[in-house]
C-alpha cells in the first residue's frame, strides 16, 4: 500500500500550488526540493552586496495577483504584501520621453494620441471581464471554454503576429513600440502567429490587476505558499535532489514540477512508447542573460516619468525589438538588445539600504549562449539614462548556464519552460486532451512546460493536481 498520498518533485510556484490543491482534499503531501531554499523561479537573495535584496528570476507579478487559484488562498495571512507602482510600465524613447502604460485604460489612451481610441476599443471589453477570461486563458487551450464568445473575441486579436497587430492597428510609432515590448516577453520572433496574444495578456493584466511586486522580494510568494501548505498538513523537504523515481516512497501520485528533460531523467523507466518519444522531441526556447545591480542612486532616466513604473522596457521601436528577438531565435545576438528592467527599490524600501537602490535587468540570448552581454545591456540602459554606469556599486552576472544552475528547470537559460509557438502552446508538453497526465496514472507534470506556460501563477500546478485527484485514486 502507498506510504503517502502524493509526492511533489520541485517547490516552484506550480509545485507548491499542486501540493496545496491536493492537501485541500485531505491528501497527505510531501514536497521534495533539490535546493536549500524553496521557490524555483520565485526566489530572492543578496546577489551583490549585503542588504541588497534581488529577485533571482521573476520580479513583477501580474499573473500572481491575477491568478484565479492564488486569489482563493489566504496568502496575505502569511506575510505576502503586494505593492502597486504608480504605473505598471514605462517604455522609454531616445527623445527623452516615455510612453506610460497606466492602470486606467482611458488615461493610457490619452497617452497614445491617435491610437487611444483603438487601444480602448480592443482592451476595454476584455479588461473589464478579466475574472471570466483569466480561467480560460490560464488553462488548457484544448478544452471547450466556459464562455466561448468572450474567448473568441480575445482570440480574434490574439491569433495575429505581434508585428502585424502593431502595424495594422496602430498609427503611432510609439504605440507600436509599446506593444512590441509587451509581446517580446514571448521570446519568439514577433513575426510568429500568436505572439500578439502575449502582448494582449500583459496589457490586459496591467489594466485589470496591475503589475505589482511583493514587498521584500519574490521569495515572499513562495514562503507564503509554503506556510499555507504546512497549515494544511503538508511537508517540505529541501536539499534533496530526486534523481530516480524508484528512490521515492511509494505514493498514489507523483507530481513533477520539472520540464520534459528532467521527467525523462527521473521517471524514464516508467515512461515508454509514443509519449516518451514526444517528450524527447520537446523544444526549448531562447535563454536569458541576467544582471542585478546595487546602485548608489536611482537610474537617471532622461524620461523622468519612467521613475513612476517599476518595470521599464528598452527597445525602443517595433523594428529594433523585432530585430533583436529575430536574431536571438536565429542563434545570434543583437548589439542593441531588447532589455527588460525592474527598479523594485523605488517602491519597496526593504530591498536596499537607505538611499541605495537595486536594479534587475535581462535580455534574451540563444539557448545556452556563452557570450557576455553585460556591456551591450549597460550601453542600452546608458543610452536612455546617461550616467547610469557611474551609479553602479556592484553587479551580479548570470549567463544561461548560471541561470540553469540556480534552477534546473531553466534549460539553457529558458525561463519559459520551452518554446511557446503554435505547436507547443496548444500541445504542451505534448498534444494530449489532459496535458498534465502521462500514460502512467501515478505520474503527472505541472511545470511551466504545461499550460498555460511561464509565469508565477500556480495554474499549471492547480490543473495538474485536479487531474491527479480525478485519476490517481481510482
Amino acid at each position: 500500500m502507498p506510504s503517502q498520498d502524493a509526492i511533489i518533485i520541485g517547490s516552484g510556484p506550480n509545485g507548491l500550488a499542486a501540493a496545496i490543491r491536493l492537501a485541500q482534499t485531505g491528501k497527505h503531501v510531501t514536497v521534495y526540493e533539490a535546493n536549500e531554499t524553496i521557490g524555483g523561479g520565485s526566489r530572492s537573495a543578496e546577489l551583490t552586496l549585503p542588504g541588497f535584496i534581488h529577485d533571482s528570476c521573476s520580479a513583477i507579478h501580474p499573473l500572481g495577483i491575477g491568478s484565479p487559484f492564488f486569489k482563493t488562498l489566504p496568502l496575505e495571512k502569511y506575510g505576502l504584501q503586494w505593492i502597486q507602482p504608480s504605473a505598471p510600465l514605462a517604455h522609454v524613447w531616445d527623445d527623452g520621453t516615455a510612453v506610460i502604460l497606466e492602470r486606467d485604460i482611458k488615461q493610457t489612451a490619452r497617452n497614445l494620441g491617435r491610437d487611444g481610441a483603438t487601444w480602448s476599443r480592443i482592451f476595454s471589453p476584455l479588461a473589464s471581464r478579466w475574472d471570466s477570461l483569466a480561467p480560460m486563458i490560464l488553462g488548457s487551450l484544448l478544452r471547450f471554454p466556459r464562455n466561448p464568445f468572450l474567448l473568441g473575441y480575445f482570440g480574434v486579436w490574439a491569433i495575429w503576429s505581434a508585428k502585424f497587430f502593431a502595424r495594422r492597428l496602430f498609427r503611432e510609432e510609439k504605440t507600436r513600440g509599446l506593444f512590441a515590448g509587451l509581446a517580446a516577453h514571448s521570446t519568439l520572433p514577433l513575426e510568429e502567429p500568436l505572439t500578439a496574444s502575449f502582448g494582449m495578456v500583459l496589457a490586459l493584466t496591467a489594466h485589470a490587476v496591475g503589475w505589482p511586486l511583493p514587498r521584500g522580494g519574490s521569495q515572499k510568494i513562495s514562503d507564503a505558499l509554503a506556510c499555507h501548505l504546512k497549515s494544511l498538513g503538508g511537508e517540505i523537504i529541501t536539499n534533496t535532489r530526486v534523481e530516480n523515481i524508484s528512490a521515492l516512497p511509494n505514493a498514489n501520485a507523483y507530481v513533477f514540477d520539472v520540464t520534459p528533460k528532467q521527467l525523462l531523467q527521473i521517471a524514464g523507466e516508467k515512461i515508454s512508447g509514443r509519449y516518451k518519444s514526444q517528450l524527447e522531441s520537446f523544444r526549448y526556447g531562447p535563454g536569458v542573460f541576467k544582471l542585478d545591480y546595487a546602485l548608489d542612486a536611482p537610474i537617471p532616466w532622461k524620461a523622468k516619468e519612467a521613475l513612476r513604473a517599476a518595470t521599464v522596457h528598452i527597445g525602443p521601436t517595433l523594428d529594433e525589438i523585432a530585430a533583436s528577438e529575430r536574431a536571438t531565435n536565429q542563434g545570434r545576438v543583437s548589439d542593441a538588445p531588447y532589455v527588460l528592467v525592474v527598479q523594485s527599490s523605488l517602491f519597496d524600501d526593504t530591498r536596499a539600504p537607505r538611499g541605495k537602490h537595486t536594479l534587475w535587468a535581462y535580455c534574451h540570448v540563444p539557448n545556452g549562449a556563452t557570450i557576455d552581454m553585460t556591456e551591450r545591456i549597460e550601453n542600452q540602459i546608458e543610452r536612455f539614462a546617461p550616467g547610469f554606469k557611474n551609479r553602479i556599486l556592484a553587479r551580479s552576472v548570470m549567463n544561461p548556464a548560471q541561470v540553469e544552475s540556480r534552477n534546473a528547470n531553466y534549460i539553457g537559460g529558458d525561463i519559459n519552460g520551452g518554446v511557446q509557438d503554435f505547436f507547443q502552446l496548444f500541445g504542451r508538453p505534448v498534444w494530449r486532451l489532459n496535458p498534465y497526465t502521462t500514460p502512467d496514472k501515478k505520474i503527472y507534470i505541472c511545470s511551466s512546460s504545461t499550460p498555460p506556460g511561464g509565469g508565477v501563477h500556480g495554474m499549471c500546478g492547480y490543473h495538474a493536481a485536479n487531474a491527479a485527484i480525478k485519476r490517481a485514486w481510482k
